[in-house]
């Protein structure tokens, strides 16, 4: 049984992880504004409802589906390493890990290059007319959601240690704000008010540059001018597979959207179908594709521009079956990634299709829960700590980092066509490492089990999280939400799983999707585990 109602519509559907970015969508939708209109209001939004999610500080990646002509376009907004941050300077200085906060976990935003770059090629919208719900929060007070609330508590150090966040999330007693408590950003919505006024060139080779720049520079950092000239985001081809009747569709590389791919093609060698999405024996087998993919992933890829990316070679049809005859039904397996997982990413995610049938699958990030923790003085903008959190110092790795190179990135967000071409589902869901994981347990749940789009965004979750023991070795642990059933669990510890059992809807994730029914009705399906909604027109 499910826990909500599907959403239903016909003149357009938005599903997102908090009302009011749903409710940013709907109102563009309603005013005439096609799918990227509504995509980019809702992006703006998103940075001032979940600040310590996702804004101009961060990256994003998007899928578009262009109706008329059923092709779907990628853009790429992922940010660079500044200049000075070489392998060199941080073995100079001493530092064996890049920091995971702080100035130095910075790379350059990509974000709002993206929004610009989707609304110069496909949208029908200036950027001016898309800013208005987000300046009137950031000015006039913004509700803070439950999950907002838990993470004041949760990074309460990182709150603590910035005076513009401690102004805005803690009391006048310096104790965290609840849930329904105002907060205020007034310089957030001056800075959307100078980009929409100024462009581009404000944010990437003007007054908002210099603000960025002095301020890394006053902490020590590495952020200079010519860093954010050398940004831009870019078009790129997406890649897909065939899984049973279908077409995915995923992000490239530098986004880890070919995890999720390779996962897919392993589990085009067994037939699911034939269990149920909560039995052992299917979640076994998506296990271990999981560990397959997620070692190539630490082992093969990365920016483009300095990796040759096999990604032929990895989505073939023969790499699928060679990977899946190492998959023993009855027992685990011991695979390690060698990279340290990466739990702690709190994105957020949205979808949306307009009335003529054009979608955009949209994610963005500051990385961590409120990124770097650093918040430039007279903009509102915090940074993201994408460096910190994806490259590491490991010379000759493909994901070591190098001036001017984009990481290994965690974002991802898929599409899926028929045969003919005629977009049939849009999804995606944050959570870092996560993300591969629980869009193949949607992706199978919509496809194999046939599920509708609540019920496949329902459905108990589970996450294969790598971690070091005790004993210092590396082991896989399988946290699973316990709605999956006794037999089952006891089932997978019997196949050598280390199974943690955690509370209903305790996985985390917000995942969102919408179904294009082929008599026009579109379907809407929002994650319980997160604020948000779907609703249609």
């Amino acid at each position: 049984m499910k826990h909500r109602g599907i959403a239903m519509g016909t003149k357009g559907m938005v599903s997102s992880a908090h009302t009011l970015i749903t409710s940013s969508g709907l109102n563009i939708l309603r005013n005439g504004g096609n799918a990227i209109d509504a995509a980019v209001a809702m992006a703006n939004t998103s940075g001032v409802v979940l600040p310590d999610m996702c804004g101009l500080g961060g990256d994003a990646f998007l899928l578009y589906y262009e109706a008329k002509t059923k092709k779907i376009h990628c853009l790429n907004g992922s940010g660079i390493a500044p200049k000075k941050a070489s392998l060199e300077y941080f073995q100079k200085n001493g530092i064996d890990n890049i920091p995971n906060s702080g100035i130095l976990s910075v790379s350059v935003p990509g974000q709002l290059d993206t929004l610009l770059l989707a609304l110069e090629k496909y949208g029908t919208m200036s950027f001016d007319t898309l800013i208005d719900d987000a300046v009137d929060l950031a000015r006039n007070g913004c509700p803070i959601s439950e999950k907002v609330a838990r993470h004041i508590r949760t990074d309460f150090d990182k709150i603590q240690n910035s005076k513009e966040l401690s102004e805005m999330f803690l009391d006048e007693q310096g104790n965290p704000k609840d849930a329904g408590e105002l907060y205020y950003n007034p310089d957030y919505a001056v800075t959307l008010e100078k980009i929409a006024q100024n462009g581009r060139k404000v944010f990437y080779e003007g007054e908002i540059t210099e603000a960025i720049v002095n301020y890394s520079r006053k902490k020590n950092g590495l952020l200079e001018f010519d860093d954010f000239k050398e940004i831009q985001a870019t078009e790129e081809n997406p890649i897909h597979v065939k899984y049973r009747d279908y077409v995915v569709w995923q992000t490239p590389p530098v986004s880890q959207g070919i995890i999720h791919l390779e996962e897919l093609n392993i589990l085009n060698q067994f037939d699911l179908s034939q269990y149920s999405n909560t039995s052992a024996e299917a979640i076994h087998l998506m296990v271990e594709a999981k560990k397959r993919a997620f070692a190539d992933r630490a082992n093969l890829f990365g920016d483009p521009k300095c990796v040759k990316n096999p990604i032929d070679q990895v989505l073939s049809e023969a790499y699928a079956v060679q990977c899946a005859g190492k998959i023993d039904r009855n027992r685990t397996s011991n695979i390690q990634d060698m990279i340290e997982y990466n739990e702690m990413g709190h994105t957020t995610s949205f979808v949306v299709v307009d009335k003529e049938g054009n979608a955009v699958s949209f994610i963005h990030s500051i990385a961590n829960t409120w990124g770097s923790g650093e918040v430039v003085e007279g903009t509102g903008i915090l940074l993201n700590n994408r460096a910190g959190g994806g490259f590491n110092l490991i010379a000759g790795h493909p994901n070591c980092i190098a001036p001017g190179k984009r990481t290994m990135h965690t974002l991802i967000t898929y599409m899926i066509t028929d045969e003919k071409g005629n977009l049939k589902w849009l999804g995606n869901t944050p959570g870092g490492d996560n993300q591969p994981q629980w869009n193949m347990q949607v992706v199978t749940n919509l496809i194999d089990f046939k599920m509708d789009v609540q019920s496949a965004v329902e459905a108990p979750k589970w996450s294969d999280v790598q971690t070091t023991n005790v004993a210092k070795n590396i082991e896989n642990i399988l946290k699973i939400e316990s709605t999956v059933g006794e037999e089952t669990i006891e089932l997978l510890k019997q196949k050598g799983h280390h199974v943690k059992v955690i509370a209903p809807y305790s996985c985390s994730g917000a995942s969102q999707v919408i179904e294009i029914r082929e008599n026009g009705v579109y379907y809407g399906g929002s994650d319980p585990r997160a604020d948000g909604c779907a609703i249609g027109l």
